[in-house]
């Protein structure tokens, strides 16, 4: 379509406009009342006024850097005229709390999910084999694989088997923070709704031995939990042999669950970015926020995470907390993320990735700026270390990286049932055992990755749609999703190897 102004002002304060397609040099742009003195790429700025060195460049009314040298309007604005630089923040720990207008239960939202006898509500209905250290992940897969389309054929109420391999549980310290951030991830994923049931190889000479990690995680077996040890099996293919027993045996009573008419209440989404462009913090983020004060009005639990992405801004977070201490806790995760990164070269001290920057992102003060608007302005009521399981309903904040494999492995560890991930690159990622629903920040990446997407926000670039009526629609194929309709990364087989537990503590 033909939009009126090549040029997207966000803010009446703002000193830079973002372009909605590529604009040649030298184009009138009258609502400006300047002409670009340089091309500028979709998704890129361009100053709107003057803007003398050292002068804070605002986007959404936001500090995202300081003018470097001294920019004449109309001039194309990005990394080598932004300069990173260091802002005071007023915390305001919990000043601007708004408690949220919930629905009346009677009147939420449903969706058709799958009720567990403790009664937490699944949206996938998955067998998963665990390994508790890395020398078992052969054996991992070929159970897992043992049971493809053709054997699950008299079973179509089980959505797969599922192999969670990973790198750890040897050449690692045998206690300390990291043992126990990877037993957290492995006990969350086999306690996860999702997970119908559970089978856990060990070999016998792990870091994390399989009877210590029964003990320290409280996991006991049963009929749909059960163990292989591969030395006391007697080898390799006996080991195989008993783990697909052992699975066999769990098949009917997992394909006994059923699906029924659940409040949207028990829906959790843990939000991811990835691959972001200029456009993400204008479409897919905000619209994926307003998606998610929806579920949250409706009772739903929305997870908002990689702490080096909200660098930056996360005192619009703080502001809004539910008590001073939330706030001050989600402080102490963003001190802890800046010591442990001092003197490196990584997103927190400035660099976004060379993807990031093509797509129109300066640095991480203005990634964290569209990032954090993923969680809309729902308050801040909880926040969580990685993998840490939830129990607190609506916007909460887990401590990840920003590393979309590991974060959205520790969302899911806390018990997140679905996943939102908002693109503007074209990111191919997958999850299980919750699935993941893909927001496209642009249309020509939409068009173009069609096969990969879900939902196209690039409407809203293309004045078709408002941010409002896009967080409707998410809202809306979120729960088709959560009934049990597939999403594009389902449909594409993707997600089995994107398990990827924080690997913290590699240490021989």
């Amino acid at each position: 379509m033909t939009t009126r102004n090549p040029f997207i002002r966000l803010g009446p304060a703002d000193n830079v406009v973002v372009a909605r397609a590529d604009v040649a040099a030298h184009m009138p742009v009258p609502d400006e009342q300047t002409e670009t003195r340089q091309a500028v790429p979709a998704g890129h700025k361009m100053a709107a006024r003057f803007i003398g060195r050292g002068e804070p460049v605002r986007k959404y009314n936001t500090v995202i850097g300081f003018a470097s040298e001294d920019i004449p309007p109309g001039t194309w604005m990005h990394s080598h005229n932004i300069a990173f630089g260091d802002l005071e923040k007023d915390y305001r720990h919990g000043l601007d709390y708004r408690p949220t207008d919930y629905v009346a239960p009677a009147d939420r939202a449903t969706f058709q999910g799958i009720v567990r006898p403790d009664g937490r509500v699944a949206t996938r209905n998955f067998i998963g084999v665990f390994i508790v250290g890395h020398s078992g992940a052969s054996i991992a897969r070929k159970i897992a694989n043992h049971f493809d389309a053709a054997r699950l054929a008299a079973y179509p109420h089980i959505d797969g088997v599922v192999p969670y391999v990973h790198e750890q549980g040897s050449g690692m310290e045998r206690g300390g923070e990291p043992m126990a951030l990877l037993r957290r991830t492995l006990a969350g994923y086999i306690r996860h709704p999702n997970t119908g049931a559970a089978l856990i190889i060990g070999s016998g000479h792990d870091h994390n031995p399989l009877p210590a990690f029964l003990d320290a995680t409280g996991l006991c077996c049963g009929p749909l939990l059960r163990t292989v040890h591969i030395q006391q099996a007697g080898g390799t293919r006996k080991a195989i042999e008993a783990g697909i027993a052992a699975i066999e045996a769990m098949l009917d009573t997992v394909d006994g669950a059923r699906r029924q008419t659940v409040s949207a209440e028990h829906i959790m989404v843990g939000m991811q970015c990835g691959g972001s462009d200029g456009f993400s913090g204008l479409s897919a983020n905000p619209a994926l926020g307003a998606a998610m004060e929806i579920l949250i009005r409706n009772g739903g639990t929305a997870i908002l995470s990689e702490t080096s992405e909200i660098f930056g801004v996360e005192h619009t977070l703080t502001a809004r907390a539910v008590t001073p201490e939330v706030g001050r806790k989600l402080v102490e995760r963003i001190d802890w993320w800046l010591e442990y990164n001092k003197g490196r070269d990584t997103q927190i001290n400035g660099r976004v990735s060379p993807g990031n920057n093509a797509g129109g992102l300066a640095n991480v003060l203005e990634k964290s700026l569209g990032g954090a608007k993923k969680g809309g302005n729902a308050p801040l009521m909880a926040v969580y270390r990685y993998a840490e399981p939830v129990t607190q309903n609506g916007l909460v904040f887990m401590d990840t990286p920003g590393y979309d494999p590991v974060s959205a492995t520790g969302q899911i560890a806390g018990g997140a049932n679905m996943v939102c991930f908002t693109t503007g690159r074209g990111s191919c990622f997958g999850s299980v055992p919750a699935p993941t629903m893909k927001l496209a920040s642009n249309t020509p990446m939409y068009t173009r990755m069609a096969a990969d997407m879900d939902i196209n926000c690039g409407v809203v670039i293309d004045g078709d749609a408002t941010i409002p009526q896009m967080g409707q629609r998410i809202f809306e194929q979120l729960l088709r999703h959560a009934s049990g309709e597939k999403t594009a990364s389902e449909l594409a087989g993707v997600g089995e190897n994107e398990f990827v537990p924080w690997p913290i503590g590699v240490a021989d």
